[in-house]
């Protein structure tokens, strides 16, 4: 009897990320037989991510192509993964995320009748234009998804309330935290020579990355606002990895490329970002990587929107939404850096995102999915009486302020 074939689809870093632990828990489990296609969405930056955890996609589109639209990104995905599904013939296609590959994912499984499993489902913010087109993917890829594995159970409940049928819904944690636990063991140096020299020294250090598409009409406010915080800390050193898109450089460089204690590098291999979150005092941000991976390291982060599609940190206190005003950013990180009382409290707050087992239980309801075993048990950052439930995403105030 033949192994069920199981499809991981992934194309951005992000994705890499989340899905290398899944991927590995699959090729080491003799029910399944895994097969990993990368569309290269992100093409140097994936190479990096599948080295590091040692992952070998079966089958690579090169999607990526300069100064291409969502809808050109979109349609060649989903031609070229037709043609790789149609030789494949997948029983199973798992979708990860909220980006044009995931999306593109999985609609190109569903019009072939394949099972579709969305990894890192429910999130969500309640506006379809933030993030754009995040918030559009990750809806359209629920109506097609055969099995939902909701990282927390503020997601689940935000699919329930969709109108979801509960059985098909698992709760496994964020497989994020499955990754950042394998780097954080890895012996990994800085390559750029400032910044090895900054973590090496006693100095607080300020970690910044804004890349988000919806906020590139505020880059400047942002940069802005790093500018105003590094003259103010002359003695803090701002670490930013800068997106290598060059709406994002046009707009964030001219207020900080001049400034010493500003250090600023492209975008840097996971296991040199891991590293440097580590390392950091207080994080701004965009990213919604970064609101899951911080708080596991005990790092306050401030986010840089308007709302979040992942509110159960905000709820713990390890996270805090700030917009992107100026003068707002700057109020918030000096508070931060002021205030020890108001550090501690964002610091030693509870990470509600995973304990490092999420591969493990996608895996199981991947099984369960196919007749081939038993769920596991749903992933609860609680304990016992003392557990309080996640609230979903309308029941946080979510203004910026």
């Amino acid at each position: 009897m033949s192994k069920p074939k199981i499809m991981t689809v992934y194309g951005t870093r992000p994705e890499a990320i989340k899905v290398a632990p899944v991927i590995k828990a699959l090729e080491a489990d003799d029910r399944f037989e895994s097969i990993a296609v990368s569309t290269g969405q992100h093409k140097e930056m994936l190479e990096q991510v599948n080295t590091m955890f040692g992952i070998k996609p079966a089958y690579d589109l090169g999607l990526m192509k300069p100064g291409q639209g969502l809808n050109e990104i979109v349609s060649r995905a989903i031609a070229g993964l037709d043609e790789i599904i149609a030789e494949v013939e997948p029983d199973v296609v798992i979708s990860q995320g909220d980006t044009s590959t995931a999306m593109a994912a999985a609609m190109a499984g569903f019009h072939r009748g394949i099972k579709i499993v969305h990894l890192e489902a429910g999130l969500r913010t309640g506006d379809i234009f933030s993030p754009f087109p995040e918030e559009a993917n990750r809806k359209i890829i629920g109506q097609v998804a055969s099995l939902h594995l909701a990282p927390t159970e503020g997601s689940l409940e935000n699919l329930r309330m969709e109108n979801f049928r509960s059985k098909d819904i698992v709760v496994t944690g964020n497989t994020v935290i499955d990754a950042l636990l394998e780097a954080a063991s890895w012996d990994t140096t800085f390559a750029h020579p400032k910044l090895q020299e900054a973590a090496a020294s006693d100095k607080r250090m300020v970690v910044v990355t804004t890349h988000r598409r919806e906020n590139l009409d505020a880059m400047k406010e942002i940069g802005g606002a790093v500018q105003d915080l590094a003259t103010e800390y002359p003695d803090i050193n701002f670490a930013l990895p800068l997106h290598l898109n060059p709406a994002v450089r046009q707009a964030v460089l001219p207020e900080v490329e001049s400034l010493e204690n500003v250090i600023i590098t492209d975008p840097l291999p996971y296991d040199q970002f891991t590293k440097l979150q580590g390392r950091a005092t207080i994080i701004l941000t965009d990213s919604g990587g970064v609101q899951e991976e911080a708080p596991s390291l005990g790092k306050p982060v401030l986010v840089m929107r308007q709302n979040t599609e992942r509110p159960e940190a905000v709820v713990a206190g390890t996270v805090k939404l700030v917009g992107t005003n100026r003068s707002l950013i700057v109020a918030e990180a000096k508070l931060l850096l002021d205030d020890e009382a108001a550090f501690e409290a964002m610091a030693n707050a509870v990470n509600p995102y995973g304990d490092g087992k999420g591969a493990e239980r996608s895996v199981a309801a991947i099984g369960a999915l196919l007749g081939l075993g038993e769920r596991a048990e749903n992933f609860s950052p609680g304990t016992g009486a003392e557990e309080e439930r996640i609230p979903r995403f309308d029941e946080v105030v979510n203004d910026g302020n």
